[in-house]
């Protein structure tokens, strides 16, 4: 019972810090233009990644997800449908987690399909709508992949020391 409680209470703690560590990195990308609109390259997508060593992750990026997008005073559907698209994806990567370079797929996906309909809908964005799918599609690539893949790669290194 004691160690149920335990394990517990350490997926929580793992859940609100990586929901803490994607509102930080979100902020440093709000800080130079780059968290939102028809382009945009969030640093805290790299953090789907963690889903490969901890579970927290999939609840942790998706709580992030809308941490930041209301603290970052997104519109009400932003910050719903935002964090869907994003709680969605990790659920996909979640179940991809044995193969790591396919697995951010899902995830990319769900934003590059869901976000761009919110920036062309709930802000009015002028572009065409395809445009915004590009945009938004190599945002996502760029952070995911670009960012994610050295994360990944750094986190392997040293999992025996950071994920016990």
């Amino acid at each position: 019972m004691r160690t149920q409680n335990k394990n517990h209470t350490r997926r929580l703690c793992e859940t609100a810090l990586i929901a803490a560590i994607y509102v930080v990195f979100t902020y440093l990308c709000a800080a130079i233009g780059m968290s939102s609109g028809a382009i945009q390259f969030r640093f805290s997508e790299a953090l789907c990644f963690l889903a490969v060593f901890t579970p927290a992750a999939v609840p942790g990026v998706a709580l992030g997800c809308f941490m930041a997008n209301l603290l970052t005073g997104c519109a009400l559907w932003d910050i719903v449908f935002g964090s869907l698209a994003s709680l969605v994806g990790m659920i996909g990567f979640g179940l991809l987690k044995k193969h790591p370079y396919l697995a951010p797929i899902p995830y990319a996906l769900a934003n590059m399909i869901v976000i761009p309909f919110v920036v062309k809908i709930v802000y009015g964005a002028p572009e065409a709508l395809p445009l915004i799918f590009l945009t938004v599609g190599i945002g996502e690539i760029v952070s995911v992949f670009g960012f994610g893949i050295p994360l990944y790669l750094i986190l392997k290194k040293h999992q025996k020391h950071l994920f016990k």
